[in-house]
């Protein structure tokens, strides 16, 4: 009988591995994308691949409300965006030192995540959609009255941030491994965050909120809780959007930009984590080689991702375990 009990932690334990080998390829590859571009890749693909990293942060923390919690946000995009100003006007103000400029981002996403989400969360399903669309664009709306920081024309940077006076963003491949290792460090929080007793309680109100009260649980106050979390993690993201693109513009909070956030989290596969890294890769990707073809590629790759998501259970993290012999 002692046998059994064991027989079952292995089982667990190679489960385990099993789910982690995936991640770890991911980020094996992604390591290996500058070696590829020295090798002849296209130089183009590196900054991309930093593009997509970048989304896949902003993914990554959808899939936290979206996968675990069941929140269909569709103003996510809104933290991307505050992200990005605040490091615009900060750097416009001459302050482009990252540990002043991070601290400000976190804690305005923080402040904007606890007051809005404390709102939108007295509501459910289709209301909690509409709430979160109209708080993403009453900020898309504030940007486009920043005249001093651009309006409606945007925000143009002349430098970048800086970490201690050190330049992290010099280089294509510099820029590319600040953001995936960030990106690997995000990943493995969300990933603590949900394997935790919190992460239970709220992947357990997804199902059944009821119950989960029932149990003593603060049901609201999870999710807040989450909701915020999420907020920051999207404000990195648009942290490193700033630096990247050396722009700013109210585009980046429009609720077609969180849609498109949504559309990654689906197509890598809702809830697994990992997924919302895949998909983010596989959309830009997708969206750029279909750019190159013709002008008129959105009338191609809309019905293209949509037919995706309707026919493919568990968007390409699904198709892959399929392949695996999964289930």
């Amino acid at each position: 009988m002692s046998g059994a009990p064991a027989l079952a932690t292995e089982g667990r334990s190679g489960g385990e591995r099993r789910k982690l080998l995936l991640p770890a390829v991911i980020f094996l590859l992604l390591a290996l994308a500058p070696l590829a571009v020295h090798l002849g890749m296209p130089a183009s693909w590196l900054p991309l691949l930093t593009r997509a990293l970048i989304f896949a942060i902003a993914a990554l923390s959808l899939d936290l409300i979206l996968g675990v919690g069941g929140l269909v946000s569709f103003g996510h995009a809104a933290f991307l965006g505050i992200g990005a100003y605040a490091t615009g006007i900060m750097i416009t103000e001459g302050r482009s030192e990252t540990l002043l400029i991070l601290p400000v981002v976190l804690l305005a996403c923080a402040v904007f995540g606890a007051v809005t989400g404390a709102v939108c969360l007295r509501t459910r399903g289709v209301a909690f959609i509409m709430i979160t669309l109209a708080f993403g664009q009453m900020v898309y709306f504030l940007a486009q009255a920043l005249s001093a920081y651009g309006g409606d024309d945007g925000l143009t940077l002349y430098e970048r941030s800086t970490l201690l006076g050190i330049d992290l963003f010099a280089s294509r491949s510099s820029f590319f491994y600040t953001v995936l290792a960030s990106l690997a460090g995000c990943y493995l929080l969300v990933r603590a965050i949900v394997a935790s007793r919190f992460g239970r309680v709220l992947r357990a109100a997804r199902e059944n909120p009821t119950r989960v009260s029932v149990t003593g649980f603060d049901v609201d106050r999870v999710r807040l809780i989450a909701y915020v979390l999420s907020g920051m993690i999207a404000g990195l993201a648009g942290f490193f959007l700033a630096n990247h693109t050396e722009f700013v513009s109210p585009a980046f909070i429009s609720w077609q930009r969180s849609g498109e956030l949504i559309f990654m989290t689906v197509l890598g596969g809702v809830g697994s984590l990992h997924g919302a890294i895949i998909g983010a890769i596989a959309y830009l990707i997708a969206e750029d080689a279909l750019s190159h073809l013709t002008e008129h590629w959105r009338v191609i790759f809309g019905p293209q991702i949509v037919l995706f998501v309707l026919f493919t259970r568990g968007g390409i993290v699904g198709m892959l375990k399929r392949a695996g012999g999964g289930r």
